[in-house]
This record gives structure tokens, C-alpha cells and sequence, in this order.
């Protein structure tokens, strides 16, 4: 079992910059690709990056070139730096974990990121 905790969400205008971290506890080694996701109210989870173990990260296209996606495996923490807020990156952002089996898929509790113009 994998727990996931996030942290660094808040309130923040237009332009503004908060920095997402997600710490992972437990079997930890069995992560082999850690994620963020985000819903807005009314819509439906979307992703928003992507790491893998090697290192290979993935940005969906809304936050490329704002938001970059870390991991410090010492820490066992995921980060989200997130740049050049606009509203509409208001959401609950979720850490994920995947592991190599099936089921090994975890999600952390959400943190609340709310940008105002």
C-alpha cells in the first residue's frame, strides 16, 4: 500500500505561482509512474503531468510552459510547480501513484487551488 498527502494548495490571483507537493509513504517502491490530476467543479478529472521512474515527464497541453512537474525520490515527494496562474487552473488537485499491477492505484486526498483575476 502506497499513502499519498498533498500539500501547497491555496488561493492566489491571476499570475501568481504555487508550488504543489505530494509525500509518499509505505511501499513506495512499488511506484512506477506518479501523476497529478486537478477537477474543476462540473467537469471531469483531467490530467496535468506526468513522471515516470526514469525520469520522463509528460505536461497535457493547458500547462505546458507554466506548470513543471518533480520528484525528489530521496524525499519521496512529487512537486508541482505551477506558474502564470489563470482562473481556469482552478481545481482540487490529486497526486496519483500507479504501481506494476493491477490495483496498484492510488490517490491522494485533494488540495484546493483557487486563482482569482
Amino acid at each position: 500500500q502506497v499513502q499519498l498527502v498533498e500539500s501547497g494548495g491555496g488561493k492566489v490571483h491571476s499570475g501568481g505561482s504555487l508550488k504543489l507537493s505530494c509525500a509518499a509513504s509505505g511501499t513506495i517502491s512499488s511506484i512506477r509512474m506518479m501523476a497529478w490530476y486537478r477537477q474543476a467543479p462540473g467537469k471531469q478529472r483531467e490530467l496535468v503531468a506526468s513522471i515516470r521512474t526514469d525520469g520522463r515527464s509528460y505536461h497535457a497541453a493547458p500547462v505546458k510552459g507554466r506548470f513543471s512537474i518533480s520528484r525528489d525520490n530521496a524525499k519521496s515527494t512529487l512537486y508541482l510547480q505551477m506558474n502564470n496562474l489563470v482562473p481556469e487552473d482552478t481545481a482540487v488537485y490529486y497526486c496519483n501513484a500507479l504501481g506494476d499491477y493491477v490495483g496498484d492505484d492510488w490517490w491522494g486526498q485533494g488540495t484546493q487551488v483557487t486563482v482569482s483575476s
